[in-house]
């Protein structure tokens, strides 16, 4: 029953408790994304988001169950909310105590334990709603704002806690929300052991990061013992390890992608020794321009750095996005094990994403090389970023061969695999990049070079591709180094034998080649920045079928069938929230003329939100610099602008039709203009300072995500007032869109393009503006159905 006296009701006091529910749930889901990436492996964060929206799905139904407890609402809100604290420290340990090789029914016990957090704060915040509709904007308000706290939440407590103490710190916050819900119900002793309950919370959260009583002690089916250093930061969980048996140092991302740390000791180095360090093809650069000025991006544990110093070069600058790696391992507590590397005058080090150093530097280098900058890792952003990387696209390879000296050389590694994908799709962005600046014969410009056998990550590829055509003289220094058949010419300008790269490089039809060539090597941009997904559309049902057996495609293509699987289990997971009302609670969709066709319209509003929220997260990492930044800056501006929107609804939309469909038609309007507007950011002000760029993106964000707050509180006013009991419908159905756009936002890019993703959101609020106008027809207005149900009576 709605609650209809509001000066009854210490308001501030619900909207606080709603706030911290919120912002619990999101603090709890974010976090779990980077547990899952180190746990298991990186593309498991999206298993993370599908479990926290399917739970809160399935919550919002289970509130028609919690209403009929006899028991006033705050005492059982209060309730719900200490189960919930203790629930999410069981959902922590289900996620630590994983087998070393879980099986299937073990990862089902892991989604169904993990998902009963989200399942109570999904009825918690549902209940609430619904039982609080006289004053429906500001609640929805202070939701949206607790989400957004949450999510500011996020990186300090990374980075202070790591991801264990940050799931302690959800736990901590829900337990505070049941003070105050006991408060509100003035029941004193539940009221005490809630408060008890958080002092011990939080004088465990320090002590267990002090001890590790609780942590991560396997990880991707391995041990952590042999670490020697561990630390948390908001992207990753960086680990550093000493392997006995071969004398490697060992720096570990998210216990996965990792860099070996140079150990050489460059003022001391034996004529074998040089030759040793010069022997791959990651010096090849070096060979053909020695003493180069260099930038190294993502250098890591320094093994580029090194090889740049020995060839000659007196100004190397290395940057790198990891500060746990750049400072606190290389620079600060284990600066010997690389004799100094780093705090040599020679070397510059900058803290800071590749690409944006890149756009912002007015620097020429003789050589730009990236080894291996992978992105195994999945960053706090979790399901929002799909192996995207930005280093790796069309415009990349222009901003990197605009900023060459006149012969200088862009040169990179990725692994060779037989047939060629990674290093023949780098061919590929060389060859429009290239084009894109004045240069016609790329084959001219081109070498390619392997080191051991392509056979599963067995050989290294090194793509050189040079600002100038290579000369004679280039290639003669190349083959003082492959004369020995340790090092392989793969592709040279002067090679004639037919293999992919020759192929890819001499066709007078390179579309045609790459749309008939087994994998997916066609040049990616900034708008579709999935370079690692090598998959053909048409080979898709083969690849879900035998991809398992390649371990060359694990890491990599194996994410988007986990991608097409979550999606499936999305409409699955709809489809049950649809039918556990009927099934299991013996309550059925109205019946009311219009009623339930109006229920589409939260479906339509919760697709497309999360569709071009996500698509803006995506869009501005580049700009801003880092995914962590982007999730940060993006959802914090959306959710506060929302819920202002949400605040001001009922004075701006005043319950009007007319305004409700011009407000929804502006939403459509305003994405595809921010979409356009962001990429001409990225042309004009990627070099300027983050607190600014964060500034033009809280800016161009703040009219949009303003205008999307309205929509939903207005939307449940009209449906309380026609149906009050399909509230909760309601509330669940927006849920369960939001799995399906968050899922849906991620395929559509890959395959269409985050702008075009952009676009499809901005539909959506076209098709919840349709029911709108079909509802003026069909949906007798409220006064009219008081009537009828007065004379029923």
């Amino acid at each position: 029953m709605t609650l209809s006296k509001p000066v009854s009701v210490p308001w501030p006091q619900v909207y606080v408790s709603v706030g911290l529910t919120t912002a619990a749930t999101l603090l709890l889901e974010l976090s779990l994304t980077r547990l899952f990436s180190v746990v298991f492996y990186y593309h498991m964060a999206f298993l993370a988001i599908s479990i926290a929206l399917f739970g809160m799905g399935c919550g919002g139904v289970f509130s028609y169950v919690v209403a009929s407890w006899k028991a006033p609402l705050f005492l059982k809100l209060g309730r719900l909310s200490v189960a919930n604290s203790l629930l999410v420290i069981v959902a922590l340990l289900v996620v630590l105590w994983q087998p070393i090789n879980p099986s299937k029914w073990d990862l089902g016990l892991l989604y169904l334990l993990t998902a009963l957090p989200f399942f109570v704060s999904g009825a918690i915040v549902s209940l609430a709603v619904s039982e609080t509709m006289t004053n429906i904007n500001r609640v929805y308000f202070y939701d949206l704002v607790g989400a957004a706290g949450g999510c500011v939440l996020l990186i300090p407590l990374l980075r202070s806690f790591g991801g264990v103490g940050t799931v302690f710190a959800a736990s901590i916050v829900f337990a505070v929300a049941a003070a105050i819900w006991y408060n509100i119900a003035r029941s004193v002793p539940e009221r005490l052991a809630a408060v008890a309950l958080v002092i011990f919370l939080v004088a465990f959260l320090p002590y267990n990061q002090q001890r590790g009583l609780i942590d991560i002690r396997f990880a991707k089916h391995q041990s952590l013992a042999l670490e020697m250093f561990q630390k948390w930061n908001d992207f990753s969980r960086i680990g550093l390890a000493h392997h006995s048996e071969d004398g490697i140092f060992k720096i570990a991302i998210d216990a996965d992608a990792s860099t070996d740390i140079a150990t050489w000791d460059l003022d001391r180095l034996s004529e074998a020794a040089r030759r040793d360090i010069m022997r791959p093809g990651q010096a090849a650069p070096y060979v053909l321009r020695p003493g180069a000025k260099t930038l190294v991006i993502g250098p890591g544990g320094g093994q580029d750095v090194a090889r740049a110093l020995v060839a000659g070069s007196h100004d190397v600058t290395g940057v790198e996005i990891n500060p746990i790696i750049a400072t606190t391992i290389m620079r600060e507590r284990f600066p010997a094990l690389s004799h100094n590397l780093y705090l040599r005058p020679e070397v510059h080090v900058v803290v800071e994403d590749g690409r944006s150093f890149v756009r912002r530097t007015t620097v020429e280098f003789q050589v730009i090389q990236a080894t291996l900058v992978d992105t195994w890792a999945s960053t706090a952003a979790g399901a929002f970023a799909l192996s995207e990387n930005n280093l790796y696209t069309v415009d990349a390879m222009r901003d990197y061969l605009q900023h060459l000296t006149p012969d200088g050389i862009v040169a990179f590694t990725r692994w060779g695999f037989q047939p060629p994908r990674e290093s023949l799709r780098l061919i590929a962005l060389a060859r429009e990049a290239l084009s894109q600046i004045g240069v016609a014969d790329a084959w001219r410009n081109a070498i390619v070079v392997r080191t051991g056998q392509a056979s599963g990550y067995g050989a290294l590829d090194t793509v050189l591709i040079s600002r100038a055509p290579y000369s004679a003289g280039d290639l003669l220094r190349l083959r003082s180094m492959t004369g020995d058949g340790q090092l392989q010419e793969v592709y040279t300008p002067d090679s004639h034998t037919a293999t992919p790269f020759y192929d890819l490089l001499h066709t007078a039809d390179p579309e045609a080649y790459e749309g008939n060539y087994r994998f997916n090597i066609t040049p990616v941009t900034d708008n579709r920045p999935f370079f690692f997904y090598t998959v053909q559309p048409r080979d898709l049902w083969n690849f879900f079928k035998n991809a398992s057996r390649d371990r060359a495609d694990f890491k990599v293509n194996q994410a988007v069938p986990l991608l097409f699987g979550l999606l499936a289990v999305s409409f699955v997971a709809t489809a049950l929230i649809l039918a556990l009302p009927p099934l299991v609670l013996g309550t059925r969709l109205p019946r009311q003329p219009g009623v339930r066709g109006f229920l589409f319209y939260f479906l339509f509003i919760g697709a497309g939100y999360i569709l071009i929220e996500v698509g803006m997260i995506q869009k501005f990492v580049l700009f801003l610099g880092h995914p962590t930044y982007a999730l940060t800056v993006v959802i914090f501006s959306m959710l506060v602008s929302s819920g202002l929107g949400s605040a001001l609804s009922r004075r701006i939309l005043r319950q009007d039709d007319s305004r409700l469909v011009k407000a929804l038609a502006l939403v459509a309007v305003l994405s595809v203009a921010v979409g356009l507007l962001s990429a001409r950011l990225l042309l004009i002000s990627l070099g300027l300072p983050l607190p600014l760029k964060v500034a033009m993106t809280v800016a161009l964000l703040a009219p949009l995500g303003f205008v999307m707050g309205m929509p939903f509180p207005t939307g449940l006013q009209k449906l309380e007032q026609w149906h009050s009991p399909s509230v909760r419908w309601a509330w669940s159905l927006n849920a369960a869109a939001s799995v399906l756009g968050s899922v849906g936002a991620l395929t559509l890019a890959i395959y269409f393009g985050l702008f075009q993703t952009l676009v499809i959101g901005g539909v959506f609020y076209l098709g919840a503006l349709s029911i709108v106008a079909r509802a003026q027809s069909t949906v007798a207005d409220p006064k009219t159905i008081r009537d009828r149900a007065a004379l029923a009576t």
